[in-house]
C-alpha cells in the first residue's frame, strides 16, 4: 500500500506542493524501483534531494540518466560524471544545459560547485563525438561571457559543424582570435563561417578577401555589414574576372565604388549588367557607363562557344589517351608531370580526370577556382603526392606560390574528410 500511495504522488503530483515532495528514504525507495519509467518519473523532478540524483546518474537506464542530465536540480557532481558518460544522448542533454551555466564561468574557480560545472563544460567540449560538440556549440554561439578557452577551442575543431556556430555568431570571439584561426589554416569552410560575421571588422575582412577560398570571399561580399575598404573591393573586382562566382556578389555588393562598377561591366553575364544599370546608388555617369556597355553587350554576336566548353572539349579529345595509358600502367606521376613541364595542358587535365575518377567538367571547374585546398584535394584524389601537388597548384591552377598549400611526400595540410568535401562542393554544381 505504502509504495502504492509513493507512485501515486510520483506520477500525479508536481512536485510543487510541499506536501508532495518526497523525503530521503521515500525517494530512495523509488530510485530503486524495478521499473524504469518510474526511476524516469523521478529523475525529471526538480525536488528530489541531491542525493538521490546524483545516485540515478549510474542508473542502467539511459534515459533515466538522460533526465538527470537535463535537471537543473542535479548536482554539479552529477554533471561532472555524466560528462562522461557512455551514452552519446545523454551528454547531449548534459551539454544543453551546461551550456546555459556556462556565462560567467573560469577556469580559476574557487568554489567548487563552479568548478565542477566549469570542468563538465570543459569535457564536453572536448568530446569524441563531433554530434554533443555540435549541439555545445549551437548552445554557446550567442552567449557572451563564456569561458574564452572553451570557445576558442569549439572555433578551431576539425569539424565544420562544430566550429560554424562559434565562428559565425560568438561574441566571445575578438578580431584577434580570428586573425589567428584563420592563419592556422583551419577547417574546409570556416572562412566562410567567419565571413558571415555580422559587422566584421576591415583587418578581418582584408586577410579573408586575400585567400584563395572563394567561397569565402563570395560569402564576405553577401554580407552587406562586413567592412571592406575600396582598395579591397578593387582588388576582388580585378580578381573576379576569371572566378564567376564573385560576379554576383559583387554587383550587388552596397557602396560599390565607381571604377569597380565600370570595370565589372567589362565582362560579366549580360544578366548581371541588367542589374548592375539599376542600381540607384551609383553616380549618373556610372549608370550611364554601365548602360553602354550594356548596348554594346548586345550589339555583339554571340561567341561560337563559351570558353569552358572550348577547354573541355580540347580536354575531352585527350581522355582516350589518358585511359589507355592508365590501363597500361603508364599513367604514371612522372608521365603526368613531364607533360605538364612541357606544356601539355589538356593531356595533363585530362590524366587528372582519368586518375580521379572525376568528369572532365568537375575538373576544370576545379582548377578555375584558385581554391588551393580544392586543387589540392583533386591531386590527392588522382593519387598524387604533396610535392607534385605543388606543381598542380601552381602551374596548372595558375595558384601563386604564397597562396599554395604547402606540405611535402604524402602529408597533405587537409584531412581525408575535408578533401572529399572539397570534391563534393564541386561535384554538386
Amino acid at each position: 500500500m505504502e509504495m502504492n500511495r509513493l507512485l501515486a504522488r510520483l506520477l500525479w503530483g508536481s512536485g510543487d506542493d510541499a506536501a508532495e515532495r518526497f523525503t530521503y528514504e521515500e525517494a530512495k525507495r523509488l530510485a530503486n524501483h524495478p521499473d524504469p519509467e518510474v526511476r524516469r518519473s523521478l529523475a525529471r523532478r526538480p525536488d528530489v534531494v541531491p542525493e538521490i540524483l546524483y545516485f540515478l546518474t549510474a542508473d542502467p537506464d539511459p534515459e533515466v540518466r538522460r533526465h538527470i542530465a537535463a535537471n537543473t536540480a542535479a548536482p554539479r557532481q552529477a554533471d561532472l560524471k555524466l560528462a562522461q558518460d557512455a551514452d552519446a544522448e545523454v551528454r547531449a542533454d548534459l551539454a544543453r544545459k551546461i551550456a546555459r551555466l556556462a556565462p560567467g564561468l573560469s577556469a580559476a574557480e574557487q568554489d567548487k560547485v563552479r568548478q565542477n560545472t566549469y570542468d563538465a563544460l570543459a569535457l564536453l567540449a572536448r568530446d569524441q563525438l563531433p554530434m554533443v560538440r555540435h549541439v555545445l556549440s549551437e548552445a554557446l554561439k550567442s552567449e557572451p561571457g563564456v569561458p574564452p578557452e572553451v570557445i576558442g577551442r569549439l572555433a578551431r575543431d576539425i569539424e565544420i559543424i562544430v566550429a560554424a556556430p562559434v565562428l559565425e555568431f560568438s561574441p566571445v570571439l575578438t578580431d584577434a582570435d580570428l586573425m589567428d584561426i584563420i592563419r592556422m589554416s583551419p577547417v574546409a569552410g570556416a572562412l566562410s563561417a567567419i565571413a558571415r560575421r555580422a559587422n566584421l571588422a576591415a583587418p578581418v575582412s582584408d586577410t579573408i578577401a586575400a585567400s584563395a577560398d572563394v567561397e569565402a570571399i563570395a560569402e564576405l561580399l553577401s554580407n552587406e555589414s562586413a567592412q571592406l575598404r575600396e582598395e579591397t573591393l578593387d582588388a576582388l573586382v580585378a580578381r573576379a574576372r576569371t572566378l564567376p562566382r564573385l560576379h554576383e556578389p559583387l554587383v550587388r555588393r552596397p557602396h560599390l565604388p565607381q571604377g569597380a562598377a565600370r570595370r565589372l561591366a567589362t565582362f560579366i553575364a549580360d544578366s548581371l549588367l541588367t542589374v548592375l544599370a539599376a542600381r540607384r546608388d551609383l553616380p549618373p555617369e556610372t549608370v550611364e557607363a554601365v548602360r553602354h556597355a550594356v548596348h554594346e553587350r548586345l550589339a555583339e554576336p554571340p561567341p561560337a562557344a563559351d570558353a569552358m566548353e572550348r577547354r573541355r572539349a580540347e580536354v575531352d579529345v585527350e581522355m582516350d589517351k589518358a585511359r589507355l595509358l592508365r590501363d597500361s600502367g603508364q599513367l604514371t606521376d612522372a608521365l603526368v608531370l613531364d607533360a605538364l613541364a612541357s606544356g601539355h595542358i589538356a593531356f595533363v587535365k585530362a590524366a587528372l580526370a582519368v586518375r580521379a575518377d572525376l568528369p572532365v567538367p568537375v575538373v576544370l571547374r576545379i582548377l578555375a577556382s584558385a581554391s588551393a585546398k580544392a586543387v589540392t584535394a583533386l591531386s590527392w584524389r588522382a593519387g598524387f603526392d604533396m610535392d607534385a601537388t605543388g606543381m598542380i597548384q601552381t602551374r596548372l591552377a595558375h595558384i601563386s606560390p604564397d597562396a599554395a598549400l604547402p606540405g611535402s611526400g604524402r602529408l597533405f595540410p587537409l584531412t581525408e574528410g575535408e578533401m572529399n568535401t572539397q570534391i563534393a562542393v564541386f561535384e554538386s554544381e
